[in-house]
């Protein structure tokens, strides 16, 4: 087991035996620039370019333990960058899950789509990068068991990816300095929950 897993475990990061195993398969070292991979394994946030991060491993597994990603569940990934959150979101859902990543900077999307095929996790049909607005989702898909945004909304929740949840289905979004839970209740009913102290780049919109 890698250092960093065992630190978010011993930490009460990571609890889940599929977000472990997916972090543990799914190499942090694959998804950033290559004079960062010595840095790979430290729990800090890493640029990507175009002023945009791959997330602090703390945060992703704070985020995917509250989102409760399944075996085959549809899962979106707004503001993908990397690949990383799509890449272990994928491990998870595969073989018969689908995640749509969705990501705004075009030379990101390819990043992170040639990052996610290292695991073959594209060519299997399980990943699908879109270079779309991310605060608009991916309609065409919906809707979706879970909904995943790295990347910060200014102020509220866009009401696009709120419609595109499924009825039961659940999603993580970062708005300002707060993670929110949100799990759709009824067409128009949400539960949420706030977790404040968290630090994202803006979500970037057209």
């Amino acid at each position: 087991m890698s250092k960093l897993v065992n630190d978010l475990m011993q930490n009460g990061y990571l609890k889940s035996d599929a977000i472990i195993e997916a972090f543990e398969r799914v190499n942090r070292i694959e998804f950033v620039p290559e004079e960062l991979e010595l840095q790979a394994n430290a729990d800090v946030a890493l640029p990507i370019g175009y002023g945009q991060t791959i997330s602090q491993p703390l945060v992703v597994a704070f985020m995917l333990e509250l989102l409760e990603p399944k075996k085959g569940q549809k899962i979106m990934d707004v503001g993908s960058g990397s690949g990383w959150t799509t890449a272990l979101l994928s491990d998870i859902v595969k073989p018969d899950g689908k995640v749509i990543a969705v990501e705004l900077v075009s030379e990101l999307c390819e990043f992170g789509k040639n990052n996610v095929d290292k695991f073959g996790f594209v060519k299997q049909g399980i990943a699908q990068f879109h270079n779309v607005d991310g605060s608009q989702g991916f309609p065409e898909q919906a809707p979706y068991d879970r909904i995943m945004v790295s990347a910060a909304a200014m102020d509220e929740i866009p009401q696009a990816l709120k419609d595109q949840l499924k009825i039961g289905g659940k999603m993580v979004i970062p708005v300002g300095s707060s993670i929110i839970y949100i799990e759709k209740e009824g067409e128009d009913k949400f539960f949420k929950e706030e977790f404040p102290g968290f630090t994202f780049v803006p979500l970037i919109l057209c």
